[in-house]
């Protein structure tokens, strides 16, 4: 079997699964047969992926690069789009991650949701949603791009409201979708401007086409394009102004936050900007932007984190935060920081919301933390794996987080395009982060139970939801090896490559040089050493006083609201974010809306059709009078007529 099939399994074995579930499985079957079968068909594409990864890694000479053209797409005038899917050292990583963690999430499904009635229309669309994302991260050019872009868009749309009788929950589905095309919308656009500034789409072509030297124009094309591209991004990957939907979308099933919030769909916007670097390198006020909006995002939700009762709400605020990190990154040029970090953060976010299924699962469907408590006795399989994910994401070595977002840190002190400012920012929000997990943890699974116990009988999960726990954790820990810093690599024995960077050498374009540090290496590996221990230094720091605060000393937290006030409260209702949108852009658009209806629908349109259609009938009414069957008074309509013809053309 040629590669071409490889790539043709991995992309329509989810499709394949989504049509058998959703055609023939449906009132028929229950959550394991139909669990079984979507897990299968994830797994399958999963294999196909790990195939077309290890062949990638026999490439030694010339390009790295696996492509499949299954036919010609697009062919309008110029613009040609062939339906081309490559896998190259980016999307290898992210195929392995979508297809790796989507069979997982799949796995934990079939032990989650079993009992629900619509497991089946549940487990098909989980199938669609990977189906979608693949050809996102695989398609050669933006309109393909752009076709996975949507697909995912309506699959998290039925996930996140797939318990549409819940009001609530349908909202949130809306309100993710609606808020997606704004940002769709923008992407649509600056595809536009950048066909018609370079007459093509195709990745390849485009990246041949664009200048040398950096775009210093805010009104050139392609600051323009990228600037939309990047709107669109903020709507899929939930950055401001577009994060509103995100924290909202934990209404769906946890798998779902798990699959869509956590691994895949969120990180779709960074991955774009990561596979158009060649694009976004020669933009530079493009990049500023972008590193901006991801500082300011890391903070804002980092803060509104720190309120949240809802263990999945600060799961979602702390998804939109590690975004943020992504963005920085990108935004400082070091794309592939920003793609390491995509691939740890999958690992320890989905196996954090994952963990959250099975305690919200072992407390029968609470998710208030303050209802918890002391479950660390009563769900221990679940609580190791969660720790593990904890300290990855508070940055402790030597587990994933820390070398990933450590990587971030220092590109965005170091690197030309990068500032202080960037690196203090970054670390405030490492500093919250630790917080505010801390607290999950000492809340959730730490102290004195606060359960009713009458109502509430803590268990662990079935082996079907632990296995994955237990997988990701795995991961949580070793995934970060892949990324050893050199400073760090230099004083180890065995003295390990950096093997990711390797791995994505000729791959990306970076619009910086490596370092703009001044000094030798001596002084540049001392201050990496120093900024890398002073950022763990807090976020370690900030972690204790989360522990003092909620298990040895749960009344400072209290006297801390009061003394706060109002303070608390804007943290509390996350800014008014969402109640500055209604009052200010909806509600003048739903006004916009009725007086367009009333004014020019109702009153201009509407009674213009009734006029009209009362022209008609008076005149169907008048011909029909004239219409009476009777021979002589026709030929005196005959005469009379003859008589005006006569009148006008001879004057008598």
């Amino acid at each position: 079997m040629t590669n071409e099939y490889f790539i043709a399994i991995m992309l329509l074995s989810p499709l394949v699964g989504f049509l058998i579930n959703g055609i023939f499985g449906r009132g028929r079957w229950g959550g394991y047969t139909s669990g079984a079968i979507a897990t299968f068909f994830a797994l399958t594409s999963f294999a196909s992926a790990a195939y077309l990864v290890f062949g990638l890694t026999e490439l030694a000479d010339g390009p790295r690069i696996i492509s499949a053209t299954f036919f010609d797409w697009i062919t309008v005038d110029e613009l040609k789009i062939p339906a081309r899917f490559v896998v190259d050292p980016i999307s290898a990583i992210m195929v392995l991650v979508v297809t790796g963690v989507g069979t997982l999430i799949h796995l934990f499904s079939i032990g989650y949701m079993h009992e629900d009635r619509g497991v089946t229309k549940y487990f098909s669309y989980l199938n669609f949603f990977l189906f979608n994302m693949l050809v996102l991260v695989t398609g050669d050019s933006l309109p393909i791009m752009f076709v996975g872009w949507e697909g995912v868009g309506l699959a998290s749309y039925l996930l996140i409201g797939f318990w549409f009788n819940d009001e609530e929950k349908a909202t949130a589905g809306m309100k993710a979708f609606i808020t997606n095309r704004i940002g769709d919308a923008a992407f649509i656009i600056g595809m536009f401007i950048l066909f018609f500034h370079f007459g093509t789409l195709e990745f390849e072509k485009i990246n041949s086409l664009v200048p040398v030297g950096p775009t210093l124009s805010w009104l050139s094309p392609l600051t323009l394009g990228t600037l939309l591209l990047f709107i669109g991004a903020t709507g899929k990957s939930a950055q401001i102004p577009l994060y509103v939907w995100l924290p909202d979308a934990m209404a769906g099933p946890t798998p779902v936050s798990a699959l869509i919030h956590a691994a895949t769909m969120v990180t779709a916007g960074v991955y774009m900007i990561v596979r158009l670097s060649f694009l976004f390198a020669a933009a530079p006020y493009t990049l500023m932007v972008i590193a901006i909006i991801g500082a300011l995002t890391v903070v804002l939700a980092a803060t509104i984190g720190l309120a949240q009762w809802d263990i999945k709400k600060v799961l979602a605020y702390s998804t939109v935060s590690q975004l943020g990190y992504m963005f920085l990154a990108c935004g400082v040029g070091a794309f592939g920081a920003a793609l390491f970090h995509l691939m740890t953060h999958a690992f320890f976010k989905a196996l954090m919301f994952l963990g959250s299924g099975s305690v919200i699962h072992g407390m029968h469907h609470e998710q208030d933390m303050r209802r918890m408590g002391g479950l660390k006795k009563y769900l221990p399989i679940t609580y190791f794996t969660f720790l593990a994910g904890w300290l990855a994401i508070i940055g402790m070595p030597p587990f994933a987080g820390f070398f990933s977002k450590d990587e971030i840190l220092w590109q965005s002190f170091s690197s030309s395009n990068g500032h202080w400012i960037f690196w203090a920012i970054g670390v405030l929000g490492a500093t919250l982060t630790s917080f505010y997990m801390t607290r999950l943890m000492a809340l959730t699974f730490w102290g004195q139970e606060r359960f009713d116990k009458k109502h509430h009988h803590p268990h662990e999960s079935p082996y079907s939801m632990l296995i994955p726990l237990i997988a990701l954790a795995v991961l949580s820990i070793v995934g970060g090896w892949l990324g050893i810093p050199h400073v760090i690599s230099e004083v180890l024995p065995a003295h390990p490559a950096n093997v990711l960077e390797h791995w994505l050498e000729g791959s990306l374009v970076h619009p910086i040089a490596a370092t703009a540090v001044d000094g030798g290496h001596a002084d540049h590996a001392a201050l990496e050493w120093g900024l890398m221990g002073l950022s763990v230094g807090l976020a370690l720091l900030s972690a204790v006083t989360a522990y003092v605060f909620y298990i040895v000393k749960p009344e400072i937290p209290k006297l801390l609201v009061q003394k706060l006030g109002q303070a608390y409260e804007l943290v509390f209702n996350k800014y008014y974010v969402d109640e500055i949108y209604q009052r200010y852009i909806l509600n003048p658009l739903v006004k916009a809306s009725e007086d367009l209806w009333l004014y020019v629908d109702v009153r201009i349109i509407d009674k213009l059709t009734y006029v009209l259609t009362d022209m008609s009938i008076g005149t169907g009414k008048m011909s029909k009078a004239m219409q009476t069957g009777n021979i002589q008074t026709y030929a005196l309509y005959i005469v009379m007529g003859v008589a005006i013809i006569l009148t006008i053309f001879f004057g008598v």
